[in-house]
């Protein structure tokens, strides 16, 4: 995983957009502020720091390779060289190991190499990656084309930015099978139901047909996920030639949402049961180490390189990151981190659905389009 974000300008980056990076890369935050070409090291926690004007580089990480803490934390010097440093995107196959990552390798083995050398060693690889001397006041991006570029602002992958809400009636439901491998990082809006009646077919798996009027207002749990993801629920459901996507309302508390739900083009509604809800029996799944149990012991606080645990799925969205790890000499339990919490997320725009600011005054204010609204305008989350 992980993200790099460059801004340049005076605005600021969306507190939605860097909680997001924080709650997705949580093993630590590197910032090269671009007014002084200061670095500086924090927790992702600390993500509240970059909802500023200032300019900077910034890069949240998810660990994959090598253990958690400030000596993994990006930018990486590049070898001796004490001016250049280096933020990577991507995992590099047999680079690293259970202490160092790959990226502090690969930095280290750049100081070996001629400067102008450079650009043709990194885009051997498939990942995202920024230089910066520090001296010179300079920065470097690497496979542009990989990047996304949002409000002036270039971000090494979309995930972040989860501007879609997409409603799901079956295995993608929260805690349920497919869930775990797709909409697990994503950020969990409500439970709700369609606003028109729909039949809904359970055969094995359900479905959803688009024959207005008949059967019920289905239950479903609305997400919040970016184009990426979106594809790749695109791809999982067969959009658009065995399901296809449409845009429909969702009734959610006393709102009305416009999200994208997935129709089967396949079935038809004659001569079947229909339903309100689908439910699936929890039981265990297999989920690769890295995502359920980590070696805590400091510095050295490493992800299981290979094999796999038998998991029962949380009760809680975040809970399968019940996490204790060092960072900076203090040891943090995840679990405790307030932000990565759905019961604290905020309330958010009824209109673009970013989150909006209590005021103190019966008001909130959106931090994505500007607008006021009050208490009863705004959707909140549910645990």
């Amino acid at each position: 995983m992980c993200v790099i974000i460059i801004k340049q300008k005076g605005n600021k980056v969306s507190q939605e957009v860097i909680k997001t990076s924080s709650r997705i890369n949580p093993h630590g935050l590197g910032v090269i502020w671009l007014d002084t070409f200061e670095i500086t090291y924090h927790k992702s926690s600390d993500y509240r720091l970059l909802h500023t004007e200032r300019p900077f580089i910034a890069h949240f990480r998810y660990a994959t390779v090598g253990a958690i803490g400030k000596e993994n934390t990006h930018p990486f010097r590049c070898g001796n060289n004490k001016n250049e440093y280096l933020m990577m995107n991507g995992t590099i196959k047999g680079l690293g190991n259970v202490k160092m990552s790959d990226s502090k390798v690969l930095a280290n083995n750049l100081g070996q190499i001629q400067r102008p050398l450079w650009a043709t060693e990194l885009k051997q690889y498939d990942c995202r990656f920024v230089t910066v001397n520090v001296h010179n006041r300079t920065f470097q991006i690497y496979n542009k084309e990989a990047w996304v570029q949002k409000d002036g602002v270039w971000y090494s992958k979309d995930n972040v930015l989860e501007d879609n809400l997409v409603a799901v009636y079956g295995t993608l439901k929260k805690g349920y099978n497919n869930y775990y491998n797709y909409l697990m990082s994503a950020k969990y809006v409500a439970k709700g139901k369609t606003k028109e009646k729909y039949p809904l077919i359970i055969s094995g798996l359900p479905y959803l047909i688009e024959d207005i009027g008949k059967g019920h207002q289905v239950e479903v749990d609305v997400f919040k996920v970016s184009d990426s993801k979106l594809k790749d629920l695109d791809i999982l459901e067969g959009h658009p030639k065995w399901y296809r996507r449409k845009q429909v309302d969702i009734v959610v508390g006393k709102k009305t949402l416009s999200c994208w739900i997935y129709f089967n083009l396949k079935e038809k509604a004659t001569n079947q049961v229909f339903h309100k809800s689908y439910v699936q029996t929890p039981r265990k799944w297999e989920l690769p180490s890295y995502k359920s149990s980590w070696d805590s012991i400091g510095y050295n606080s490493t992800p299981k390189s290979s094999g796999y645990v038998k998991w029962t799925p949380p009760t809680k969205q975040l809970d399968v990151f019940k996490t204790s790890h060092y960072f900076d000499d203090e040891l943090i339990d995840e679990r405790d981190v307030e932000e990565f919490s759905i019961d604290n997320e905020k309330p958010i725009c009824v209109d673009c659905y970013h989150d909006v600011e209590y005021d103190g005054f019966s008001h909130y204010h959106c931090t994505g389009c500007d607008g006021w609204f009050a208490e009863a305008e705004v959707i909140k989350f549910q645990p």
